[in-house]
């Protein structure tokens, strides 16, 4: 019964679909990072069946990857991309650690937010136009599973922030060998259904994911001194656009000569 509760809650946290609805007790958190990348598989399933629709259809560019990217944004409700912003804000202050973290928590957007949002929107619009069907879609897809699988590791992993907030209760209560093992197990998997599609793109688009995790645990301990939900948030969108800039580069200068 923990672990049913433990997946309606992951859902209920971190996306917008429509699960039962409880009173959360520590023990029923236990094993929540187990079904977040389930959330992701929800993403990219979605994402996939829209541009196969897209395909079947034909149905502009254009439209194919504004929808694209906005599916994840409907599902999950945008609570990464909120993670995103304040972790863009707290790095462009330039403070102390101490401030960066209060600057963590203020629900106030700064400007630096809006500029590296709109960064990130044009590396990720253009690359996502590179990438339209077969395999290398299915990998992109696959990615937000796989980003989710390891922003869980991190989580029970890296060293925290704050000995509060949600993210403190999420990963406190956690059974973290349990848990470890289940992430690990899911991103194994996950990785080996990449390289089954293409064995060279089934590299390269997990090996920038893990870059990414190993950029994300230096840069989180050297400014914040551990992860945070803000920044578990920022990783989640950082590893996602790092795999489909890694699958654009990919298209362009190897399938495309292949």
């Amino acid at each position: 019964m923990k672990v049913i509760k433990s997946f309606f809650i992951a859902f209920s946290m971190y996306s917008k679909i429509p699960v039962p609805q409880f009173a959360w007790e520590e023990e029923d958190m236990r094993y929540i990072f187990c079904f977040f990348p389930w959330v992701g598989a929800a993403v990219g399933g979605c994402v996939y069946l829209w541009n196969y629709a897209c395909g079947i259809y034909c149905i502009g560019d254009l439209c194919r990857v504004a929808v694209s990217a906005a599916i994840p944004l409907i599902i999950t409700g945008g609570i990464h991309l909120d993670g995103f912003m304040d972790t863009m804000d707290a790095l462009h202050s330039y403070s102390p650690k101490e401030r960066k973290l209060e600057i963590l928590k203020d629900s106030h957007i700064g400007a630096f937010s809006v500029i590296m949002l709109v960064a990130y929107g044009a590396i990720a619009f253009g690359a996502f136009s590179e990438i339209r069907e077969g395999a290398l879609l299915k990998i992109v897809c696959g990615g937000f599973f796989l980003s989710r699988c390891l922003c869980g590791i991190s989580v029970v992993s890296f060293p925290l922030a704050k000995k509060e907030g949600m993210l403190f209760r999420f990963a406190g209560p956690s059974q973290k060998n349990i848990v470890k093992g289940s992430l690990y197990l899911q991103t194994i998997a996950c990785i080996g259904w990449m390289l089954s599609l293409s064995a060279p793109a089934g590299l390269l688009v997990p090996a920038a994911a893990m870059l990414a995790l190993v950029y994300y645990f230096y840069r989180s301990k050297k400014e914040f001194g551990g992860v945070t939900g803000d920044t578990s948030g920022y990783f989640v969108v950082l590893c996602e656009g790092c795999m489909v800039v890694a699958a654009a580069i990919f298209h362009i200068f190897f399938a495309k000569s292949a």
